[in-house]
Protein backbone atom coordinates (compact mmCIF):
# COMPACT_ATOMS: atom_id res chain seq x y z
CA UNK A 1 0.00 0.00 0.00
CA UNK A 2 1.37 3.26 -1.16
CA UNK A 3 0.08 5.80 1.70
CA UNK A 4 -0.18 5.34 5.16
CA UNK A 5 -2.45 6.56 7.23
CA UNK A 6 -0.25 9.44 8.93
CA UNK A 7 0.88 10.54 5.12
CA UNK A 8 -3.24 10.38 3.94
CA UNK A 9 -4.06 11.60 7.05
CA UNK A 10 -5.54 15.21 6.88
CA UNK A 11 -4.87 15.32 3.03
CA UNK A 12 -8.20 13.25 3.51
CA UNK A 13 -10.15 15.55 5.85
CA UNK A 14 -9.24 18.60 3.07
CA UNK A 15 -10.57 16.12 0.32
CA UNK A 16 -14.06 15.43 1.83
CA UNK A 17 -14.47 18.98 3.19
CA UNK A 18 -13.54 20.63 0.22
CA UNK A 19 -16.11 18.24 -1.07
CA UNK A 20 -18.76 20.15 0.49
CA UNK A 21 -17.51 23.48 -0.71
CA UNK A 22 -17.65 21.95 -3.96
CA UNK A 23 -21.05 21.44 -3.97
CA UNK A 24 -21.96 24.87 -2.81
CA UNK A 25 -19.87 26.60 -5.94
CA UNK A 26 -20.90 23.83 -7.82
CA UNK A 27 -24.80 25.29 -7.21
CA UNK A 28 -23.80 28.76 -7.74
CA UNK A 29 -22.16 28.21 -10.81
CA UNK A 30 -25.36 26.29 -12.23
CA UNK A 31 -27.73 28.42 -11.26
CA UNK A 32 -25.69 31.38 -12.68
CA UNK A 33 -23.98 31.63 -16.09
CA UNK A 34 -22.29 34.82 -14.63
CA UNK A 35 -20.94 35.89 -11.48
CA UNK A 36 -23.32 36.03 -8.40
CA UNK A 37 -25.41 38.29 -7.64
CA UNK A 38 -23.60 39.30 -4.27
CA UNK A 39 -25.58 42.10 -2.92
CA UNK A 40 -29.05 40.50 -3.27
CA UNK A 41 -26.98 37.56 -1.78
CA UNK A 42 -25.51 39.53 0.80
CA UNK A 43 -28.54 41.02 1.85
CA UNK A 44 -30.55 37.44 2.42
CA UNK A 45 -27.69 36.24 4.17
CA UNK A 46 -27.39 39.12 6.94
CA UNK A 47 -31.32 38.57 7.38
CA UNK A 48 -30.53 34.88 7.99
CA UNK A 49 -30.92 32.85 4.85
CA UNK A 50 -28.63 29.67 5.37
CA UNK A 51 -28.48 28.96 1.90
CA UNK A 52 -27.69 32.19 1.23
CA UNK A 53 -24.83 32.61 4.07
CA UNK A 54 -23.46 29.17 2.28
CA UNK A 55 -23.32 30.99 -0.99
CA UNK A 56 -22.02 34.47 0.46
CA UNK A 57 -19.23 32.52 1.93
CA UNK A 58 -18.46 30.47 -1.38
CA UNK A 59 -18.24 33.36 -3.41
CA UNK A 60 -15.70 34.71 -0.74
CA UNK A 61 -13.66 32.04 -0.80
CA UNK A 62 -13.55 31.39 -4.51
CA UNK A 63 -13.22 35.47 -5.26
CA UNK A 64 -16.52 34.84 -7.46
CA UNK A 65 -18.29 38.07 -7.96
CA UNK A 66 -16.47 39.52 -4.90
CA UNK A 67 -12.91 39.87 -3.74
CA UNK A 68 -11.25 37.08 -2.52
CA UNK A 69 -11.74 36.87 1.67
CA UNK A 70 -10.82 34.21 3.53
CA UNK A 71 -11.92 35.68 6.80
CA UNK A 72 -14.99 36.14 5.44
CA UNK A 73 -15.85 32.88 3.93
CA UNK A 74 -15.16 31.67 7.55
CA UNK A 75 -17.71 34.02 8.84
CA UNK A 76 -20.38 33.38 6.52
CA UNK A 77 -20.02 29.51 6.71
CA UNK A 78 -19.57 29.61 10.59
CA UNK A 79 -22.85 31.67 10.49
CA UNK A 80 -24.44 29.42 8.80
CA UNK A 81 -23.09 25.96 11.01
CA UNK A 82 -23.99 28.24 14.32
CA UNK A 83 -27.72 28.14 12.62
CA UNK A 84 -27.30 24.68 12.71
CA UNK A 85 -26.10 23.46 9.08
CA UNK A 86 -24.12 20.01 8.87
CA UNK A 87 -22.45 21.00 5.95
CA UNK A 88 -21.26 24.40 6.95
CA UNK A 89 -20.54 23.02 10.13
CA UNK A 90 -18.42 19.90 8.19
CA UNK A 91 -16.73 23.26 6.38
CA UNK A 92 -16.09 25.48 9.11
CA UNK A 93 -14.53 22.50 11.06
CA UNK A 94 -12.51 22.07 8.21
CA UNK A 95 -11.51 25.89 7.58
CA UNK A 96 -10.02 25.26 12.13
CA UNK A 97 -8.17 22.39 10.82
CA UNK A 98 -6.32 23.99 8.23
CA UNK A 99 -6.12 27.74 9.40
CA UNK A 100 -8.39 28.64 7.00
CA UNK A 101 -9.83 32.47 7.44
CA UNK A 102 -9.09 31.73 11.06
CA UNK A 103 -6.62 30.42 13.90
CA UNK A 104 -5.25 27.01 13.12
CA UNK A 105 -7.38 24.84 15.81
CA UNK A 106 -7.88 21.31 15.96
CA UNK A 107 -10.08 21.09 19.43
CA UNK A 108 -12.60 23.43 17.69
CA UNK A 109 -12.52 21.71 14.70
CA UNK A 110 -13.36 18.52 16.41
CA UNK A 111 -16.48 20.58 17.83
CA UNK A 112 -17.80 21.31 14.56
CA UNK A 113 -17.08 17.59 13.26
CA UNK A 114 -19.27 16.37 16.49
CA UNK A 115 -22.09 19.13 15.69
CA UNK A 116 -22.09 17.78 12.05
CA UNK A 117 -22.28 14.40 12.97
CA UNK A 118 -25.08 14.90 15.44
CA UNK A 119 -26.78 17.01 12.18
CA UNK A 120 -26.01 13.51 10.16
CA UNK A 121 -23.27 14.31 8.16
CA UNK A 122 -21.60 10.87 7.41
CA UNK A 123 -18.68 13.19 5.93
CA UNK A 124 -18.34 14.59 9.07
CA UNK A 125 -18.24 10.78 10.76
CA UNK A 126 -15.11 10.45 8.74
CA UNK A 127 -13.23 13.20 9.77
CA UNK A 128 -13.74 12.83 13.12
CA UNK A 129 -12.69 9.29 13.13
CA UNK A 130 -9.20 10.57 11.74
CA UNK A 131 -9.09 13.49 14.71
CA UNK A 132 -9.36 10.41 17.14
CA UNK A 133 -6.86 8.06 15.32
CA UNK A 134 -4.22 11.00 15.70
CA UNK A 135 -5.53 12.67 18.80
CA UNK A 136 -6.14 15.88 17.10
CA UNK A 137 -8.08 17.61 19.16
CA UNK A 138 -9.12 14.98 20.98
CA UNK A 139 -7.57 12.35 22.94
CA UNK A 140 -5.87 9.29 20.68
CA UNK A 141 -8.09 6.50 20.16
CA UNK A 142 -7.25 4.33 17.17
CA UNK A 143 -10.36 1.86 18.36
CA UNK A 144 -13.25 4.39 18.06
CA UNK A 145 -11.62 6.02 15.01
CA UNK A 146 -12.02 2.48 13.24
CA UNK A 147 -15.17 2.21 14.55
CA UNK A 148 -16.23 5.75 13.27
CA UNK A 149 -14.43 4.94 10.25
CA UNK A 150 -17.16 1.55 9.95
CA UNK A 151 -20.26 3.24 10.85
CA UNK A 152 -19.86 6.09 7.81
CA UNK A 153 -18.43 3.01 5.12
CA UNK A 154 -21.73 1.57 5.83
CA UNK A 155 -23.26 4.50 5.33
CA UNK A 156 -21.81 4.57 1.64
CA UNK A 157 -18.73 6.31 2.12
CA UNK A 158 -15.51 5.53 -0.25
CA UNK A 159 -13.10 7.77 2.32
CA UNK A 160 -14.27 5.54 4.82
CA UNK A 161 -13.83 2.39 3.49
CA UNK A 162 -10.17 3.81 2.26
CA UNK A 163 -9.50 4.61 6.01
CA UNK A 164 -10.98 1.11 7.24
CA UNK A 165 -8.28 -0.82 5.04
CA UNK A 166 -5.70 1.65 6.36
CA UNK A 167 -6.72 0.56 10.08
CA UNK A 168 -6.63 -3.15 9.16
CA UNK A 169 -3.72 -2.71 6.56
CA UNK A 170 -1.41 -1.94 9.28
CA UNK A 171 -2.69 -2.94 12.17
CA UNK A 172 -4.38 0.30 13.75
CA UNK A 173 -7.40 0.03 15.89
CA UNK A 174 -7.76 -3.28 14.70
CA UNK A 175 -6.17 -6.43 14.22
CA UNK A 176 -3.69 -6.27 11.47
CA UNK A 177 -5.65 -8.64 8.62
CA UNK A 178 -4.28 -8.29 4.53
CA UNK A 179 -7.45 -9.75 3.39
CA UNK A 180 -9.77 -7.08 4.88
CA UNK A 181 -7.89 -4.36 3.90
CA UNK A 182 -8.20 -5.60 0.49
CA UNK A 183 -11.77 -5.90 0.89
CA UNK A 184 -12.39 -2.38 1.84
CA UNK A 185 -10.54 -1.08 -1.13
CA UNK A 186 -12.22 -2.47 -3.31
CA UNK A 187 -15.01 -1.33 -1.82
CA UNK A 188 -13.51 2.25 -1.78
CA UNK A 189 -12.80 1.59 -5.66
CA UNK A 190 -16.45 0.97 -6.13
CA UNK A 191 -17.36 4.25 -4.81
CA UNK A 192 -14.88 5.62 -6.65
CA UNK A 193 -12.35 7.06 -4.07
CA UNK A 194 -9.36 8.28 -5.63
CA UNK A 195 -7.47 7.12 -3.00
CA UNK A 196 -8.87 3.80 -2.83
CA UNK A 197 -8.20 3.29 -6.44
CA UNK A 198 -4.60 4.33 -5.96
CA UNK A 199 -3.85 1.65 -2.63
CA UNK A 200 -5.80 -0.96 -4.46
CA UNK A 201 -4.15 -0.66 -7.89
CA UNK A 202 -0.43 -0.78 -6.09
CA UNK A 203 -1.51 -3.64 -4.46
CA UNK A 204 -2.53 -5.46 -7.75
CA UNK A 205 0.61 -4.65 -9.66
CA UNK A 206 2.39 -7.07 -6.79
CA UNK A 207 0.23 -9.83 -8.12
CA UNK A 208 2.07 -11.55 -11.32
CA UNK A 209 -1.40 -12.17 -13.07
CA UNK A 210 -1.87 -10.04 -16.29
CA UNK A 211 -4.98 -9.44 -16.11
CA UNK A 212 -4.15 -7.92 -12.54
CA UNK A 213 -1.76 -5.73 -14.03
CA UNK A 214 -4.16 -4.70 -16.45
CA UNK A 215 -7.09 -4.05 -14.33
CA UNK A 216 -4.17 -1.59 -12.15
CA UNK A 217 -3.81 0.45 -14.69
CA UNK A 218 -7.61 0.77 -15.38
CA UNK A 219 -7.51 1.95 -11.36
CA UNK A 220 -4.74 4.48 -11.60
CA UNK A 221 -6.40 5.81 -14.74
CA UNK A 222 -10.04 6.46 -13.09
CA UNK A 223 -8.40 7.63 -10.23
CA UNK A 224 -5.41 10.41 -12.07
CA UNK A 225 -8.74 11.70 -13.76
CA UNK A 226 -10.16 12.74 -10.39
CA UNK A 227 -7.00 14.65 -10.19
CA UNK A 228 -4.93 12.86 -7.56
CA UNK A 229 -1.25 13.73 -8.59
CA UNK A 230 0.36 10.61 -7.01
CA UNK A 231 -1.96 8.97 -8.87
CA UNK A 232 -0.86 10.38 -12.41
CA UNK A 233 2.99 9.88 -11.45
CA UNK A 234 2.04 5.69 -10.39
CA UNK A 235 0.43 5.51 -14.04
CA UNK A 236 3.19 6.69 -15.54
CA UNK A 237 5.60 4.14 -13.82
CA UNK A 238 3.59 1.35 -14.88
CA UNK A 239 2.97 2.81 -18.74
CA UNK A 240 6.56 2.98 -18.72
CA UNK A 241 6.98 -0.50 -17.40
CA UNK A 242 5.18 -2.40 -19.85
CA UNK A 243 6.17 -0.34 -22.49
CA UNK A 244 9.36 -1.27 -25.12
CA UNK A 245 12.50 -0.80 -23.36
CA UNK A 246 13.12 2.04 -25.94
CA UNK A 247 10.34 3.73 -25.95
CA UNK A 248 8.00 6.11 -23.81
CA UNK A 249 4.32 5.70 -24.26
CA UNK A 250 3.03 9.34 -25.08
CA UNK A 251 0.21 8.92 -21.83
CA UNK A 252 3.35 8.65 -19.40
CA UNK A 253 5.25 11.60 -21.05
CA UNK A 254 2.10 13.73 -20.03
CA UNK A 255 1.32 11.74 -17.02
CA UNK A 256 4.64 12.87 -15.88
CA UNK A 257 4.89 16.65 -16.59
CA UNK A 258 1.38 17.40 -14.97
CA UNK A 259 3.01 15.68 -11.83
CA UNK A 260 6.29 17.36 -12.16
CA UNK A 261 4.43 20.73 -12.88
CA UNK A 262 2.09 20.29 -9.59
CA UNK A 263 5.36 20.11 -7.32
CA UNK A 264 5.94 16.04 -7.40
CA UNK A 265 9.41 15.65 -7.16
CA UNK A 266 9.44 11.89 -8.08
CA UNK A 267 7.65 12.72 -11.50
CA UNK A 268 10.27 15.31 -12.12
CA UNK A 269 13.32 12.65 -11.34
CA UNK A 270 11.82 10.32 -13.69
CA UNK A 271 11.67 12.89 -16.33
CA UNK A 272 15.54 13.63 -15.76
CA UNK A 273 16.32 9.82 -15.86
CA UNK A 274 14.71 9.71 -19.71
CA UNK A 275 16.63 12.18 -20.58
CA UNK A 276 19.67 11.39 -18.87
CA UNK A 277 19.03 7.43 -20.55
CA UNK A 278 17.71 8.56 -24.05
CA UNK A 279 14.68 6.72 -23.79
CA UNK A 280 11.65 8.03 -25.54
CA UNK A 281 13.48 11.19 -26.02
CA UNK A 282 16.67 12.22 -27.50
CA UNK A 283 19.65 12.32 -24.84
CA UNK A 284 20.31 15.29 -23.37
CA UNK A 285 22.59 15.40 -20.28
CA UNK A 286 21.48 19.36 -19.58
CA UNK A 287 17.38 18.50 -19.91
CA UNK A 288 18.41 15.72 -17.38
CA UNK A 289 20.76 17.94 -15.05
CA UNK A 290 17.87 20.78 -15.07
CA UNK A 291 15.28 18.13 -13.98
CA UNK A 292 17.33 16.65 -11.35
CA UNK A 293 17.87 20.02 -10.50
CA UNK A 294 14.10 20.85 -10.10
CA UNK A 295 13.50 17.76 -8.34
CA UNK A 296 15.72 18.44 -5.70
CA UNK A 297 13.96 21.87 -5.49
CA UNK A 298 11.03 20.01 -5.29
CA UNK A 299 11.97 17.19 -3.06
CA UNK A 300 14.32 18.76 -0.04
CA UNK A 301 16.75 16.18 1.59
CA UNK A 302 15.18 12.74 -0.09
CA UNK A 303 15.67 14.28 -3.20
CA UNK A 304 19.23 15.56 -2.67
CA UNK A 305 20.49 12.30 -1.05
CA UNK A 306 18.78 9.90 -4.28
CA UNK A 307 20.38 12.17 -7.43
CA UNK A 308 24.02 13.57 -4.93
CA UNK A 309 25.39 10.75 -7.77
CA UNK A 310 23.97 12.11 -10.82
CA UNK A 311 24.37 15.68 -10.34
CA UNK A 312 28.06 14.86 -9.90
CA UNK A 313 28.36 12.63 -12.84
CA UNK A 314 26.04 15.02 -15.06
CA UNK A 315 28.29 18.07 -14.14
CA UNK A 316 31.32 16.56 -15.12
CA UNK A 317 30.06 15.51 -18.25
CA UNK A 318 28.21 18.91 -19.29
CA UNK A 319 31.29 21.32 -18.07
CA UNK A 320 31.33 23.92 -15.08
CA UNK A 321 30.85 26.76 -17.41
CA UNK A 322 26.90 25.76 -18.12
CA UNK A 323 26.04 24.93 -14.88
CA UNK A 324 24.97 28.62 -13.63
CA UNK A 325 22.91 28.50 -16.75
CA UNK A 326 21.27 25.48 -16.26
CA UNK A 327 20.72 26.27 -12.24
CA UNK A 328 19.35 29.58 -13.46
CA UNK A 329 16.94 27.92 -15.80
CA UNK A 330 16.04 25.35 -13.35
CA UNK A 331 15.13 28.15 -10.75
CA UNK A 332 12.92 30.32 -13.12
CA UNK A 333 11.15 27.44 -13.70
CA UNK A 334 10.45 26.79 -10.17
CA UNK A 335 9.69 30.16 -9.47
CA UNK A 336 6.71 29.63 -11.61
CA UNK A 337 5.69 26.17 -10.23
CA UNK A 338 6.73 26.65 -6.36
CA UNK A 339 3.47 24.53 -5.09
CA UNK A 340 3.11 20.96 -4.64
CA UNK A 341 -0.11 19.96 -4.95
CA UNK A 342 -2.01 16.69 -4.07
CA UNK A 343 -5.38 16.84 -5.84
CA UNK A 344 -6.49 19.27 -8.70
CA UNK A 345 -10.58 19.71 -9.21
CA UNK A 346 -11.91 21.58 -12.53
CA UNK A 347 -15.71 21.52 -11.60
CA UNK A 348 -17.62 20.51 -14.80
CA UNK A 349 -14.48 21.62 -16.56
CA UNK A 350 -14.70 25.42 -16.23
CA UNK A 351 -11.18 26.15 -14.71
CA UNK A 352 -12.89 29.63 -12.85
CA UNK A 353 -13.96 27.52 -10.22
CA UNK A 354 -10.86 25.27 -10.37
CA UNK A 355 -9.77 23.95 -7.11
CA UNK A 356 -6.05 22.66 -6.07
CA UNK A 357 -5.18 20.83 -2.75
CA UNK A 358 -2.03 21.64 -1.21
CA UNK A 359 -0.08 19.35 -0.13
CA UNK A 360 0.00 19.64 4.15
CA UNK A 361 2.67 21.64 5.98
CA UNK A 362 3.44 18.38 8.07
CA UNK A 363 2.19 15.26 8.43
CA UNK A 364 -0.50 16.21 11.41
CA UNK A 365 -2.58 18.55 10.00
CA UNK A 366 -4.65 19.87 7.12
CA UNK A 367 -3.40 21.08 3.64
CA UNK A 368 -4.96 24.56 2.29
CA UNK A 369 -7.55 24.24 -0.73
CA UNK A 370 -6.17 26.73 -3.56
CA UNK A 371 -8.64 28.49 -5.32
CA UNK A 372 -6.99 28.27 -9.21
CA UNK A 373 -7.54 30.92 -11.48
CA UNK A 374 -7.24 31.21 -15.54
CA UNK A 375 -3.94 32.77 -15.02
CA UNK A 376 -2.34 30.42 -12.98
CA UNK A 377 -3.57 26.98 -14.22
CA UNK A 378 -2.01 24.36 -12.11
CA UNK A 379 -1.50 21.84 -15.13
CA UNK A 380 1.59 24.25 -16.05
CA UNK A 381 4.36 22.92 -18.79
CA UNK A 382 7.24 21.40 -17.39
CA UNK A 383 10.69 22.55 -18.08
CA UNK A 384 11.87 21.71 -22.09
CA UNK A 385 15.25 21.70 -23.15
Amino acid sequence: MKCTLRRRVFARIVLHSAGVLFVTLFALKDAKAVDPDIPRTQAGAERGSIQQQIQLAAAYFSGKGVTRDEKQAAYWYEKAANSGDPAAQLQIGFFYEAGIGVPRDSARAVAWFERAVAGGSVAAKVNLGVAYMWGAGVRKDPELATQLFRDAAEKGSGPAACYLADSYYYGVGVPKDLDKAKHWLEIGAKRHDAQAELALAILLVRDPDRGAEDRAIKLLRDSAKTGLVAAKHELALRLIRRADPSAVPQEAFEKLTEASSQGYWKSTLVLGVLYRDGRGVTKDPEAAYVHFRIAIMQGGDPATAMLRNDVKSLTSKIGSSRLPALDEKAADWMSTHNRKLEYIRYPAGNKDLTFALAYPEDGLHAGRMIPINDSEDPVGETFQP
